[in-house]
């Protein structure tokens, strides 16, 4: 009698056990089902346009004449010092009618008014002057807004996986996390890519000395008589060469007219 009882117990405590984990199963079912059907918030909701500043991208190029090449550089070193910008590229040359130098700066956003007062100090007029701006505000605010949206995905998925049981269940969440993570990232990396354009803004500087004109008479000429020295001099090697390459035909033509010669003498004896 005593062994039935305990059978039966045994029964409804095993009854128990399964009704209760196939309870936890179909929660996990229903908590997943509902992050799946639940449709993310819009992006680009009226707090978040109040919470985050406008992003402004700046650019900015310029080119001028200067009469030294030198100064102008020291007086652009000593803006990017005072503004605390970084000169990204450096580079100089020469062509026909002029030496030129360009140099591209990067200032931090809140010293680009002040950067392009400093450098045209002293400049008489522009050749070129181009200042643009680029909002990126909607673009942030969507980033944000979609990153938020996936890092409170990312909870809810870390919160399920809490109460899961099945090693099935286990993985999938795992997996579905590691998706979520990944687009996590990459917005992460977007946004920051975005806020260092933002932060610091690009600048692009050419300025140059024109050539004198008697200055480059004076060089086309030197250039034009050593030009004639080194055709004169190939000219001269170029005929060596070739006597020295017929030379057989010289000797055989010298005899051949020797004799010829030698032979009219003797008719007219």
């Amino acid at each position: 009698m005593r062994h039935i009882l305990y059978l039966f117990l045994f029964a409804l405590l095993f009854s128990g056990c399964n009704k209760q984990a196939e309870s936890e199963s179909a929660v996990y079912k229903s908590e997943v089902a509902a992050i799946t059907m639940s449709a993310p918030p819009p992006p680009g909701a009226a707090d978040d346009e109040k919470a985050i500043p406008q992003k402004i991208i700046k650019y900015a190029s310029l080119r001028f004449e200067t009469n030294d090449i030198e100064e102008t550089f020291h007086k652009i070193q000593t803006a990017v010092k005072e503004s605390h910008a970084t000169i990204q590229s450096d580079s100089e040359g020469k062509n026909d009618n002029s030496l030129f130098r360009n140099i591209t700066v990067r200032v931090p956003s809140q010293n680009f008014d002040v950067f392009l007062q400093s450098i045209s100090k002293g400049v008489s007029y522009f050749d070129q002057k181009d200042i643009s701006t680029e909002d990126v505000t909607e673009q942030y605010i969507d980033l944000d807004s979609r990153l938020k949206t996936k890092q409170k995905l990312e909870e809810r998925y870390i919160e399920i996986l809490k109460k899961a049981t099945k090693i099935s269940e286990i993985l999938e969440i795992e997996k579905q996390i590691s998706a979520i993570r990944e687009e996590i990232e990459s917005k992460q990396g977007q946004l920051k890519y975005l806020e260092s354009r933002v932060s610091e803004s690009r600048i692009s500087i050419e300025f140059y000395k024109p050539i004198a004109e008697k200055q480059s008479i004076k060089i086309s000429y030197g250039s034009k008589i050593l030009t004639a020295i080194q055709s004169g001099f190939f000219e001269l090697s170029g005929l060596f060469i070739w006597i020295i390459s017929v030379w057989p035909f010289l000797i055989l033509f010298g005899v051949i007219a020797f004799y010829i010669r030698r032979r009219f003498k003797r008719k007219k004896i």
